[in-house]
């Protein structure tokens, strides 16, 4: 498994962005090894965005990514937000177990 993570930095209409973003991620989520999606917003400047996406492996997301639908959607978040986006595999995590939570 794989981890997308996009910082973007929004400058221009959040709601906007949200629905651009909204349909971003309908498209990714109907590609096949796709896992799933997060999206958070920053306390401190709420322009800022980090989302994360999990996906079975980087040539699913490539192959997601290099569609013409997946094209036409990004293109409208161009003037909304500046991404900056990484692939990034788990090196190490650390969950409490069920036990652990009670």
């Amino acid at each position: 498994m794989i981890t997308v993570i996009n910082r973007l930095t929004v400058h221009g209409d959040i709601p906007a962005f949200q629905r651009v973003l909204q349909g971003i991620t309908a498209h990714m989520s109907s590609q096949p090894g796709f896992l799933g999606h997060r999206l958070y917003r920053s306390m401190r400047d709420p322009r800022v965005f980090i989302e994360t996406a999990q996906w079975t492996d980087a040539a699913s997301h490539r192959t997601a990514m290099r569609a013409d639908a997946f094209r036409e959607k990004v293109k409208d978040l161009g003037g909304l937000a500046t991404p900056e986006p990484d692939v990034f595999e788990t090196v190490e995590e650390d969950a409490p177990t069920a036990a652990e939570r009670a």
